[in-house]
């Protein structure tokens, strides 16, 4: 009975630090956006600051989490951050979201809720030191390689998207170590 208690408050703080990142991401890409286009600009706006905070937010409960649930849960479960900025940017933004979008969102939550289904509940497992510094070695060279191609890519659009996947790979990680 407490398991499932400490179970919900695990989903029910993930759901929020979920809105949390989107709500931060949101208000970056409008001060991005709204900026001049120079390097630094952003850090000297307030807003910008906000959305730092927003995000701050978001990793603190995140770790919260993680403390009450399994990382086969909470983890996941921050992936309804890109689901939860599609409305979210609709709503405050008031940028109508195409139907493609739309889609996406669905077969996120789709797919999310596939990995869930298949997660168990297996004993956790403990890496040791050695094993906790390949890991972390692995990581680094994966995420440290990642930035190196980006650097070489031409088309901005390419460019991002090996960024955010060099970005995801360091949270997983971070949350591995976390928990």
């Amino acid at each position: 009975m407490v398991y499932m208690s400490f179970l919900a408050l695990s989903v029910l703080l993930s759901l929020i630090s979920a809105v949390a990142y989107a709500a931060g991401a949101i208000v970056q890409e409008r001060v991005a956006t709204a900026g001049d286009g120079r390097s630094f600009a952003p850090l000297r706006n307030r807003v910008w600051w906000v959305a730092v905070a927003l995000n701050g937010v978001g990793a603190v409960l995140h770790v919260v989490a993680l403390a009450y649930g399994p990382l086969s849960l909470v983890q996941p479960l921050g992936a309804l951050t890109i689901v939860f900025a599609l409305p979210m940017a609709a709503l405050f933004a008031r940028r109508r979201a195409r139907a493609t979008a739309w889609r996406g969102a669905l077969m996120a939550t789709v797919g999310l809720a596939g990995l869930l289904a298949l997660t168990g509940n297996k004993e956790s497992h403990t890496l040791g030191g050695p094993e906790q510094l390949m890991l972390a070695t692995v990581t680094f060279g994966g995420v440290a390689l990642l930035v190196l191609v980006a650097k070489g890519m031409r088309p901005p659009v390419v460019r991002s998207v090996v960024l955010a996947g060099a970005a995801g790979v360091a949270f997983g990680i971070a949350s591995v170590f976390t928990k």
